[in-house]
């Protein structure tokens, strides 16, 4: 069997004292008179007395100085001091541009909330306070009359279903994005297609299908194992997307509606339907996704990699029911295994001609898997020579980039292989 491999004021109470009565008139004031008995010229042979070097001396110099008798413990302070500094710059960064810039789009009551709530969840995480300000902040903003369903309070929704999720409470977390869910359909139903909400129309229906996509994979989790209900949620959100597609080549868009979702975005919840029927041994429903996801992928890419890579995983897995074919001979499981060859051996060129910066590791990792792949062909079809060789090259590549999965997963496969020929 193959295996995939893909790879966040305290209100300081000043406790004053009451004002003092005005001071009773001897301790108000204390006045220091020079004493007659000092002479001017006596003060001046006191000045003459104090050493030079101690009259002339700057901080400079005596900085230079303390730099010479203590070489090392002034490095060190002014070390400390630099960091210090750097470090109150960069806190004083953090809160204009995350926590005071992220929130201006809500009144500050609101702000405010969601301000405590994150402090609870990235900087002291205590899921029962952040859980709280969470729902405060929703609390405060319907109170103020806010669009339930514009981007930021959705946004906040979603964003407690991450905490969620973080906290690995995916019960809870579903349970948030399906009354979110629920409450989109909603209005998608009873509001949406009156004239003049065309533009919201749009915000709320990309919305909904990001969140059911994101419901798919929590299902999916190991933690939750809804396969059902995963596999519902994802064919409902690639249908309606490309329902709202279609209507929009055949009808054009109407004026008012904003722009759909990019290339990239529908190829990923393709990509996620796809991974799901990949999942559950149904590649022959999991190809034809990579392959329009692939369609939409940027084509010099290393994302377009990785799904060559799983479009040739699936097309060497194919084992379609007769039912879906009863007018076609069957293509068969060589022919199947030559054209999943042909897709890892493109994989492997492109990742090999994509260059930094446009390079990332996720290329040199699919480069590895499409080396790996290529052998698991060979091997299938009976080639031991090919299928070492590629294992080989496997190993090699992983080693190279730090790829323990590819390593662990090429070494499996020799000792496959290793079998197979003494079985003979």
């Amino acid at each position: 069997m193959l295996k995939r491999m893909c790879h966040r004021a305290l209100q300081t109470r000043i406790l004053c004292p009451a004002l003092p009565q005005r001071l009773p008139r001897p301790l108000a004031f204390h006045c220091y008179a020079t004493s007659p008995s000092r002479r001017p010229g006596q003060l001046q042979q006191i000045w003459q007395r104090w050493p030079p070097s101690r009259r002339k001396a700057s901080t400079w110099t005596k900085t230079k100085k303390l730099f010479k008798e203590n070489p090392f413990t002034m490095t060190l302070a002014t070390i400390i001091i630099l960091i210090g500094m750097g470090g109150i710059v960069y806190v004083n960064y953090v809160y204009q541009g995350y926590i005071i810039g992220n929130f201006k789009a809500f009144p500050e009551p609101v702000a405010a909330k969601l301000r405590r709530a994150l402090y609870y969840t990235n900087i002291d995480p205590q899921p029962a306070n952040a859980v709280k300000y969470y729902r405060q902040a929703l609390q405060v903003a319907a109170q103020l009359g806010m669009d339930q369903f514009s981007d930021e309070l959705l946004g906040i929704k979603i964003q407690l279903a991450n905490f969620f999720e973080k906290n690995r409470m995916y019960d809870t977390a579903i349970e948030v994005l399906e009354l979110v869910r629920k409450d989109c359909l909603e209005w998608l139903e009873e509001v949406g297609a009156k004239p003049g909400n065309e533009g919201r129309r749009t915000k709320v229906l990309v919305k909904t299908i990001q969140i059911s996509v994101k419901l798919g994979e929590y299902y999916a989790n190991e933690y939750v194992a809804n396969q059902e209900a995963a596999e519902e949620r994802l064919v409902w959100a690639v249908t309606a997307l490309l329902k709202e597609q279609k209507r929009r080549d055949d009808e054009g868009v109407k004026e008012g509606e904003g722009d759909w979702m990019s290339n990239e975005e529908i190829g990923g919840a393709l990509e996620s339907l796809g991974h799901h029927y990949e999942d559950r041994d149904q590649h022959y429903l999991s190809a034809p996704l990579f392959l329009q996801a692939l369609g939409l992928c940027p084509p010099k890419s290393c994302h377009s990699v990785v799904l060559m890579n799983n479009l040739a995983i699936s097309l060497a897995q194919q084992n379609p029911p007769p039912s879906l074919t009863p007018n076609d001979a069957p293509t068969s499981a060589a022919g199947h295994l030559s054209d999943a060859r042909q897709w890892g051996l493109r994989a492997l060129a492109l990742s090999s001609s994509i260059k930094p910066p446009e390079r990332t590791e996720e290329c040199d990792e699919a480069c590895a898997v499409a080396t790996i792949n290529l052998g698991d062909f060979a091997m299938m079809e009976g080639d031991v020579a090919e299928a070492r060789k590629r294992f080989e090259e496997g190993i090699s590549l992983s080693k190279a980039i730090g790829f323990p999965d590819g390593i662990g997963r090429a070494d499996e496969s020799l000792k496959e292989l290793q079998k197979r020929r003494y079985a003979r």
